[in-house]
């Protein structure tokens, strides 16, 4: 799923623009992938503290109400503990969909990885869209006339 292309609209930056929401910002998008899948993209961020985010790419099975988070980017805002692993970092971090995790009764996407490929919200959000095989609009500008 993550590997399957998805286009995003030309207006994607305006569609995917937070807005409050009971003390953080929120946003969610839904689209289609290139061989017709559903995938939602949520958007959360805490409006008082910048490293308190989460950045979320989900697929959306046909039929079922519930959506199966693929990855998701989180702010260093908080102490995270692989169970399995033993290990645990306060970093910013990826969480990815593991089926060992889900073995044992949890959530799809509990197990994450530290990293320093991003450093805020925007950058995660960037990190997420190149690492899941999002086509971003053409930024070339049009002509006048």
């Amino acid at each position: 799923m993550i590997a399957e292309a998805k286009t995003l609209p030309a207006d994607f930056r305006s569609l995917i623009r937070v807005k409050p929401k009971q003390g953080h910002k929120e946003r969610e998008l839904d689209f289609a992938g290139k061989s017709g899948n559903a995938f939602r993209l949520i958007l959360r961020q805490n409006n008082i503290n910048p490293l308190d985010f989460s950045i979320i790419l989900a697929y959306c099975p046909p039929k079922r109400t519930q959506i199966f988070r693929l990855c998701r980017y989180n702010g260093k805002s908080h102490e995270h503990t692989n169970d399995i692993e033993g290990n645990t970092f306060y970093q910013f971090h990826i969480h990815r969909a593991t089926e060992r995790y889900q073995a044992l009764g949890a959530r799809e996407d509990t197990y994450a990885e530290p990293t320093d490929r991003f450093s805020d919200y925007n950058s995660a959000l960037e990190c997420l869209l190149e690492d899941c095989r999002f086509e971003l609009p053409d930024k070339r500008q049009g002509r006048l006339f």
